[in-house]
């Protein structure tokens, strides 16, 4: 990384955007790995108009250093003060400008998403946490279903129960959601009532 002598100014200014700079948005769809990914535009979209806002403006010229083709990423603060780093291009047809054209965007993208250090809003994360919440609400709806159904089923039950005894023994083999239920609660209270009122009458 180079810098100017001093980078008072432009330091502070990066902090303030970087307080304001949000990630980039993953728009751009890899055909081969079908994944999506942020493109240049959409890092610039992310940071230029922060950086503008806070004096600070971004270009990247491209160099040449012992033969091999570099990005340097410059931010230039209106202070005159700059920090830049330097980005190879990389590229497996030295003389293809498509394939050239192709590694000069990689390098830009990656360049510039670096020196700000902001990341990219991971679609995939996202849609597989919305699964995990579908797949959450379908659970606990699920869940539900079935707590209600043996609370029913021990609600029926508590009803043959006849001795104490019986209603000891059965409260033993209930799961603690049945037993803290209100409806069961006051079914089991009726029915000991019962019991002992009967009880006491013989």
């Amino acid at each position: 990384m180079n810098t100017s002598p001093t980078i008072t100014k432009i330091a502070a200014a990066l902090v303030q955007a970087q307080s304001e700079m949000g990630n980039a948005t993953k728009d751009t769809i890899n055909p081969f790995f079908k994944k999506t990914y942020a493109d240049l535009n959409a890092i610039r979209e992310a940071v230029l108009p922060v950086l503008n806002r806070n004096g600070i403006c971004a270009i990247q010229p491209t160099i040449v250093i012992d033969g091999c083709d570099f990005v340097e990423t410059i931010l230039l603060h209106n202070s005159g003060e700059f920090i830049s780093s330097l980005t190879r291009i990389v590229v497996d047809k030295v003389n293809d400008a498509q394939r050239h054209g192709s590694g000069l965007s990689y390098a830009r993208r990656y360049a510039l998403q670096s020196i700000v250090n902001i990341g990219a809003e991971d679609d995939d994360a996202n849609k597989a946490v919305a699964k995990d919440l579908v797949k959450d609400k379908k659970a606990i709806a699920t869940e539900t279903i079935r707590n209600y159904e043996e609370i029913k089923h021990a609600l029926d039950k508590i009803k043959l129960l006849n001795t104490v005894e019986e209603l000891k023994d059965f409260k033993k083999i209930l799961p603690e959601y049945v037993i803290k239920n209100v409806s069961f609660i006051e079914a089991a209270t009726f029915q000991y009532n019962r019991i002992m009122a009967e009880s006491t009458a013989d």
